[in-house]
């Protein structure tokens, strides 16, 4: 019996809750990521399976509506520019959400993820260009500036009450301002060949969206149909097509058409009318017609008081977090192990990752957390200590899923430079995220959040 005089659930527990649910399914997809991983360069180092591999990632796929040909694509192509645009949505969404009512919509809330991911992301690169300066390898600069948040998230679900729920906040926070960031230097510094006339018809989409969005219009589907028309757009145009996923996600209404107390309104008198028909005794469907129209309006009400956004976040997260996700990091990772590569040029890209994300990353959230804090713009979350903090800085030197796909776009598929990159990256992650598991499991363990 539901008692209707009970209060709503508290703010802070209803915005808890979809942190927490995205919280605990990217530590699970870490896990999947991982296995990904190992599975490709497994496959990658088993000379029989190493030539299927490449066969399958080098094969075409097109598209075309009759004589047009509107796509003709690589499989990896198709993942890194096809795919990963609806990663992209999906973290164009979650910057959306936390923009608006998250970490980052309160602006002393919002200073410490700031501040650390934007000295976390600055230093890395600095290292690296320090390193790399004159050489052939400069252009893999915006490498070791990602946060893989998956990963990160799944070392520390292994470190369980070790680790205070308001650290994996935190740290979530700094990885979407790290992806926001890494949009940026994607679009500015990844993009060449810029075809003017696609651009402006992308231009016209997205006009149209924002358009849409201002005139509250909030059937999901008209967005998705414009949304692959921009990307397509993108795709022609230059400009790296994953960022018309990002884009897109900034268009998506974030209102709901019907608030939270017409809703419970709404709720509860389409339940008293439920109630007054009888119900058939052991019945396996609803054969009142009375009853189908009631429970069809409680589903329209349900559908009318989620946001958009929240809604398209909903239903990508699981398919992006153990489908694409897992997809790119088996075509990506896939690197046969040997030190060829590793020589003049190569080598020093190697070191310029490995020394950006395993030194770079954690000094730079520390000191970006250590400035905010000092100088009284922000403070330390409940539980959270300043070993806490050095952690979760290491733990953001995984940087994998971002810093393979910036390697592919600074280096090209396959380049000697982009399999060293990819060696160095593999090897800051495991180093990164070694250090940063161990300094997390010495810290006592904390009280159930």
């Amino acid at each position: 019996m539901v008692d209707r005089t009970a209060p709503p659930p508290l703010l802070i527990t209803r915005l808890l809750k979809p942190m927490r649910e995205f919280v605990d399914k990217s530590a699970l997809s870490g896990i999947i990521l991982f296995v990904a991983t190992i599975a490709a360069l497994i496959v990658a180092n088993v000379p029989m399976l190493a030539a299927r591999y490449n066969e399958l990632l080098e094969s075409y796929m097109s598209f075309s509506i009759g004589d047009f040909s509107l796509l003709k694509l690589s499989v990896l192509h198709f993942i890194n520019d096809g795919l990963m645009a609806i990663f992209f949505l999906m973290v164009g969404l979650e910057i959306k959400r936390e923009l608006i009512a998250g970490e980052l919509s309160n602006r002393r809330s919002a200073m410490l993820p700031l501040v650390a991911a934007v000295l976390g992301a600055a230093i890395p690169a600095t290292i690296y260009v320090t390193l790399n300066w004159g050489r052939a390898g400069i252009d893999g600069w915006g490498v070791p500036m990602a946060t893989d948040i998956a990963f990160a998230l799944g070392c520390m679900a292994l470190l369980g009450k070790r680790t205070p729920f308001t650290l994996k906040i935190f740290l979530t926070a700094v990885a979407i301002v790290d992806d926001l960031i890494a949009v940026l230097v994607i679009a500015l510094f990844y993009s060449k060949g810029i075809n003017l006339t696609a651009l402006a018809g992308a231009a016209v989409v997205l006009g149209i969206l924002a358009y849409l969005n201002w005139r509250r219009v909030n059937w999901l589907t008209i967005y998705m149909i414009l949304g692959l028309i921009l990307w397509w757009l993108f795709l022609q145009s230059g400009v790296h097509a994953t960022i018309a996923g990002v884009l897109l996600a900034l268009t998506i209404p974030a209102r709901y058409a019907m608030d939270e107390v017409s809703f419970l309104s709404r709720a509860r008198n389409l339940l008293d009318r439920f109630e007054q028909s009888p119900v058939v005794e052991k019945s396996s469907y609803l054969i009142n017609e009375h009853h189908q129209h009631v429970v069809t309006a409680l589903e329209e009400a349900a559908e009318e008081v989620q946001a958009p956004l929240q809604k398209l976040e909903h239903q990508l997260h699981t398919p992006v977090m153990f489908g694409i996700m897992p997809i790119f990091a088996f075509a990506n990772a896939g690197v046969a192990l040997s030190l060829d590569g590793m020589q003049g040029d190569g080598l020093w890209v190697a070191v310029g990752i490995i020394l950006g994300l395993c030194l770079g990353k954690p000094l730079g959230i520390f000191a970006g957390a250590w400035v905010a804090v000092k100088a009284g713009w922000a403070e330390l979350p409940e539980r959270v200590t300043w070993n806490h903090i050095l952690g979760a800085g290491f733990l953001s030197g995984i940087g994998f899923t971002m810093s393979l796909f910036i390697a592919a776009l600074g280096f090209g598929d396959g380049s000697d430079m982009a399999e060293a990159a990819k060696m160095g990256i593999l090897a800051a992650s495991l180093i990164a995220g070694s250090i940063g598991y161990f300094l997390l499991w010495r810290q006592a363990p904390t009280k159930a959040d």
